[in-house]
């Protein structure tokens, strides 16, 4: 049992020592994985369903195993990648040094002004540089999704003693969370802070209630708060709410809920005062502009849940057909999750007095009313997962003292099925999360050359750190325009990037840029034809006013002035 763990964790670095990853197509890592990192991964959950099927296993063999679980999922892509990985870490990388130009708000900032209304995981990061004499984070940003979920499993396993004394129950709902979080909302973002802080706070409320689930009753559970304790739990409360716009209304949906049960009250409702307190003061002052801003979008919304509800099921009839099968064991697993989660709270009725189910459901209201930009599907399936994985495993792991070792043969296949599940969903678009140091250099040479003003075209956002000086450069998207301008652009190449381009001058020009993630997105969610990039490099090989600046073999980019006639006019 204790050998597994080594012997897993030598196979998983021996598998990533040649990867083809310039392979991968409709499902990313999953098609260029060898089969040591599946045996590796096969012995791990092996080796922890043994180890807990045997109650003289120490804790730190457990907590060596989930760690294990983390490494193996979360940092396969930062050992493999050269670069950082996902378009939006490199975003969030952007905004950091922004605010660190500007020494705070930054002025120009579009679309991403959002970021100036909830700045406080940025301002932290520009804090954290300066003191450390760093020039960027993106060294440490590539680590973040292994470290971030290294970092919950305290608060988890602090939320899962509050309600259970039977460690089975405690390692095994840890073990499932993991297994089953594939929404990936664990990179270099304000979303992963918040997540952190707001775990660690509902673990904070779980060890004052008075739990009856307990058959002996905690004496240091006095149902109120300590003062020092209170004050304490409110500062992180505050660091969710100047960090991110939705966290704050998923903690005050699950403070609601968990208030229903009237002795929970003397707990709950000092802090959900002070939530609500915190959020509207926020919301009403350094956010007023955005929210004004979009009053009549959240407003709008409150009349169509069942748009809100299917706005995450993005249409499939376009995308790859890897793509249309990951989505749906995506949607596969969740659905497994929460049928099982309510089978687990209707087998077993102790669970009823836990407060996990009323956690469970607590983020079905904000699905309800919000539709986030399509992800509130996902966001609500993330914060209520927690909850459902301690019911799951109150389901395949009864607490009822019987020997756990006949078991493990039926509670494998399930653990590795699940697993399954998530492979699928948190590696699947691995082919557009990766970039090529090639494709780094592209943006950088544009953010480097071009004049403030100059106009920046893309055909998608997959272009790492072109948002550097995003308050310097308007950028366009090509493939997420108007349906007669992304018409035109498949027609007629030269014109449909002109369109955008119209007027550009020596002083201010435009840069096209093409590279090898944006067609891969192209061809994986079928926005753009997958021989669209082909087609503009042949196009602009001689189309006037186009000048090529840069070339790699994953990466173009073209300076483009608009052509004057005989008589100089553009």
């Amino acid at each position: 049992m204790r050998g597994l763990l080594p012997l897993a964790l030598v196979l998983w670095l021996l598998s990533l020592r040649s990867v083809p990853l310039d392979e991968m197509r409709d499902l990313g890592l999953l098609q260029v994985l060898p089969a040591l990192f599946w045996v590796a991964l096969l012995l791990l959950t092996l080796g922890f369903c043994l180890a807990l099927s045997d109650r003289r296993t120490h804790g730190a063999w457990l907590t060596g195993y989930l760690l294990g679980l983390i490494a193996l999922i979360h940092a396969t892509p930062t050992l493999l990648y050269p670069t950082l990985r996902y378009s939006w870490a490199w975003k969030h990388l952007a905004v950091v040094d922004a605010m660190m130009r500007h020494g705070g708000e930054v002025p120009n900032a579009n679309k991403f002004s959002v970021y100036n209304d909830w700045p406080g995981f940025f301002q932290l990061n520009a804090l954290f540089l300066r003191a450390t004499g760093l020039d960027s984070a993106v060294g440490y940003a590539a680590w973040t999704p292994a470290f971030a979920n290294a970092l919950l499993l305290a608060p988890l396993l602090l939320l899962y003693r509050c309600v259970t004394r039977d460690r089975r129950l405690v390692w095994g709902a840890a073990w499932i969370f993991y297994s089953c979080s594939w929404v990936g909302q664990d990179y270099f973002a304000p979303q992963t802070f918040a997540f952190l802080l707001f775990l660690a706070v509902i673990a904070l409320v779980f060890r004052q209630l008075p739990s009856s689930a307990l058959p002996r009753p905690d004496p240091r559970r006095r149902g109120g708060w300590p003062p020092t304790l209170l004050a304490a739990v409110v500062v992180l409360v505050a660091a969710v709410v100047v960090s991110h716009p939705l966290t704050p209304l998923m903690l005050i949906s699950a403070l609601v809920a968990l208030s229903f049960p009237r002795r929970n009250r003397p707990v709950v409702l000092p802090l959900l005062g002070a939530t609500v307190a915190l959020t509207a003061v926020w919301d009403t002052t350094v956010a007023r502009s955005y929210i004004s801003e979009h009053i009549g979008n959240l407003t709008q919304s409150l009349v169509q849940p069942d748009r809100n509800v299917t706005a995450g099921l993005a249409p499939l009839g376009d995308a790859a057909p890897g793509q249309i099968l990951l989505s749906w064991i995506d949607r596969g697993l969740s659905a497994t999750v929460v049928v099982l989660a309510v089978a687990g709270f209707l087998v077993r009725p102790w669970t009823r007095r836990t407060g996990l189910p009323l956690l469970a459901v607590a983020p079905i209201p904000l699905l309800a009313v919000n539709a986030y930009g399509g992800e509130m599907l996902f966001r609500a399936y993330l914060f209520a997962l927690p909850a459902a994985a301690f019911l799951v495993a109150a389901l395949l792991l009864p607490s009822d003292g019987r020997r756990f070792a006949p078991r493990t043969l039926v509670v494998y296949p399930v653990f590795l099925a699940l697993l399954g599940g998530l492979v699928f969903g948190y590696y699947g678009k691995e082919a557009v999360n990766r970039f090529t140091p090639g494709e780094v250099a592209a943006a950088r040479y544009v953010t480097e050359h071009a004049p403030p003003d100059s106009t920046i075209i893309m055909l998608t956002s997959d272009v790492p750190g072109i948002d550097m000086g995003y308050d310097r450069h308007p950028r366009i998207e090509l493939a997420y325009q108007d349906p007669h301008d992304t018409r035109r652009l498949v027609d007629h190449p030269v014109a449909g990037v002109t369109a955008f381009a119209y007027g550009a001058t020596e002083e201010r020009p435009a840069y096209l840029i093409l590279s090898r993630a944006q067609d891969m997105n192209g061809y994986l969610t079928g926005s753009l034809p997958a021989d669209t990039s082909e087609r503009l490099k042949s196009a602009l090989a001689d189309a006037p006013g186009f000048t090529r600046v840069f070339a790699d073999e994953d990466a173009v980019v073209y300076r483009y002035v608009t052509p004057r006639s005989a008589g100089g006019v553009p």
